[in-house]
Formats: structure tokens, sequence, C-alpha cells
């Protein structure tokens, strides 16, 4: 089967926020821009995607299941493109609407939801609150209450690619040497991964240990300043603000460091050194309630390994070795925390994250294959 139909919808509910935090767009109305990928085959079961910033439903991996046959949604979050103001709790309930959508309207009786990259852990907050809600308000404040939206559990979790949460990524990227938020140029040079007279790989474990330890105590000095800020602003007003060097993972520079078959000195976005302080860095550009919601290491609730032990369904992990993005130590752990006795890992050999690329088509592939026999094994894979 290569054909399916790409049908764009809209998920439209009322937006419960005080404030704005989405530039453009109808007031007090939230509306998820979204795409069916139906193949001419029925089927009773969809996989749901999102992702809490992407756009992704042209990526290799959503494409190659509808081919393969399934029925997939790809959702995106009303922060699509834009996460400066995310709050994970809002896009907890964006995939809510979807996934009632999915159900009432488009009629099908299971929902598998799909975790990409960063919608692993979003995929697992989500389940976990859809079962054991108790989540009433975002660590800043405000709505929505998670307790209060009847989300509708998924009947199974695929997580691919995934890492372990945004918070705990960020975390393990920050450059532990910066430490002026306001002037990045006053450094460490003790941590200095990017001076050529500072630390070199390969790094010893006494220097990592230092090392993320000094980058969990900055992501907290930026927690207790975004905290001291919004304590001291009236009600819903909020603060924008720049968080510097946020790719100096030693990961990056030493492939020993939680080794697979990535390209040493390279990144997904490219240039560690590069994007350490370019505009497309993770967190880059943020506000104070949006810090604690999905960047801040102790407040973020949307953590993949704490999460997982809630799932409650069969869960299917599958990760890439060459993956220059989400390293082999994040699926092992997401892994390990499923709270479910059916769980299966897979391991694609050569894959990198995103699949690009003629030389990733067999591995896609192989992901696709191991995707449809898993879902097929649970009756998910079945017709209407």
């Amino acid at each position: 089967m290569s054909g399916y139909d790409r049908i764009p919808y809209l998920v439209v509910f009322p937006d419960s926020s005080p404030h704005r935090d989405t530039y453009g767009g109808v007031g007090e109305t939230v509306a998820l821009e979204s795409y069916l990928l139906r193949p001419p085959t029925p089927s009773d079961t969809v996989l749901v995607f999102m992702h809490p910033i992407g756009g992704g439903a042209y990526l290799p991996m959503v494409t190659a299941l509808a081919r393969a046959g399934h029925h997939v949604i790809y959702c995106g979050s009303r922060y699509r493109g834009v996460d400066s103001a995310l709050i994970m709790e809002k896009v907890v309930e964006d995939l809510g609407a979807c996934v009632r959508d999915a159900r009432d309207r488009l009629g099908y009786s299971y929902v598998v939801l799909a975790g990409w990259s960063g919608g692993g852990a979003l995929s697992l907050y989500y389940q976990q609150q859809a079962r054991k809600p108790t989540v009433t308000a975002p660590p800043g404040g405000g709505p929505p209450d998670l307790t209060q939206l009847d989300l509708v559990p998924a009947d199974a979790v695929l997580l691919l690619a995934a890492h372990v949460s945004r918070h705990g990524t960020l975390t393990e990227w920050l450059d532990a040497a910066i430490l002026d938020e306001t002037d990045p140029d006053v450094r460490d040079p003790a941590l200095d991964l990017y001076d050529p007279h500072g630390p070199q790989p390969p790094y010893d474990p006494a220097f990592l240990h230092t090392y993320r330890a000094a980058q969990i105590a900055r992501n907290r000095r930026i927690t207790a300043w975004a905290r001291d800020e919004l304590d001291r602003l009236p009600p819903h007003e909020e603060r924008g603000f720049v968080v510097h060097g946020t790719m100096a993972d030693p990961r990056w520079l030493d492939p020993a460091v939680d080794p697979n078959d990535r390209a040493p000195g390279r990144c997904y976005l490219g240039d560690p050194r590069i994007v350490n302080n370019g505009p497309v860095g993770l967190a880059r550009f943020t506000t104070l309630r949006s810090w604690l919601s999905q960047w801040s290491y102790d407040d973020a609730r949307g953590d993949g390994v704490r999460c997982a032990a809630d799932v409650g369904v069969p869960t299917l992990v599958v990760g890439n070795s060459a993956d220059d993005a989400c390293t082999p130590s994040h699926t092992r752990r997401l892994y390990d925390a499923v709270g479910h006795p059916d769980r299966t890992l897979h391991v694609v050999d050569g894959a990198t994250h995103y699949y690009a690329g003629p030389d990733q088509r067999p591995k896609l592939a192989e992901a696709v294959g191991v995707i449809t026999g898993w879902l097929a094994d649970r009756g998910l894979g079945g017709h209407r």
C-alpha cells in the first residue's frame, strides 16, 4: 500500500487563559491545525502525533506509517513553531482535545499516542493525567486544571526517537560555564567546552560529574530568579527573557559520553558551538511562566521518566543508534521507567533522528515494520 488522503481540519475549543500567549487568531478560542492521513482501507485505530512545538505532518516517519496502511493524525499544538510562552499543561489540554475529536467525531475506537522526539514526554504526561489526574494548575499558576478536563486515556503508546523531557534535555545541554545570565561572555574557564584552552575530550568521569552538577545549579538559579520575578509582578503579567548557552553538552564533543553511532562535533541542529548562542536553541527566548512549566529542572511536570510509571497501557520504545538529538541513555531511561508489563524496546541500527536521506530509507522501513507488527500483535492494526 502506498497511497493515502491528507485531510486538513481544525480542532477548536474555548481558551480559558486570562491573557494571550499565542500570536494572532480569534481571541478566546484555540484552533489546532490538524491533518488526518487516511489510507483507503478503513481502520478502527488511529495513531495520534503531537509535539509541543513542532509541525511534523510531513515527517518521514509520519508519512511512512500512512503509506504502510495506518490511519495517522498529526495535530499541531497551539504553540506550533513558537515555544517562547509555551505552557506544557496547555499542550496536554490541546492533545486531549485532539484525542477526543478522534474518538467522538472521526469515530476511531482505539487511539495510540505516537510520541515522536519531544512528543514522547508529552504523550506520557498526557497519559498519566488522563489515567490519574493530579495537576490542578501549571507551576506558574493559572489554567488549565487538568483534573477538570476529563482527558481520555490512550490504548497504547509509541515512543519514537524520544527524549526524557524538555527540561531534562535542556539541563543536559546548558552551558555550565556561563556565570552571568545577562552576559554569556562572563565564563568559568574550567567549564568552558568551547575554549581551546579549556577542558578537552575525552572527558574524565570526575569532570563530567562536576559539569553536570553545574548545569543543574544553573537551571536552578534561573528558576529561583523567575519565581522571584513572578512574585513581584501584578496578577497575569509576564516577562520575557533570553537564556544564553543552550547547546554545550559534552556528549556532542566526546563520542564516548552516552556513546552511539552519531558523528562527533555535531548535533541535530549543526555545529553545537554555533548553536550554543544561535537564534534557534532550546529556551533561547522564554517567559517566566513558560520557564517554570517547560524548562525548570525541579518545577516542570512533563517528565517522561516519572510519567512513564503511570502509563498503564502497552508501550513500544523505538530508538535510533545514530541519533544526534535523543541519545541512548534517554531511550533506555524511558524504557526502564515504563510501568506496564507489556513493554518492548527496539533500536534501529544506523538510524538518525529524522531518518532523512536516501541511505535512511531502509532504516525507516525497519522502524515502520516493527511498529506495524507490534500494533497487529495487540489487535491495534486491524481494519473496520
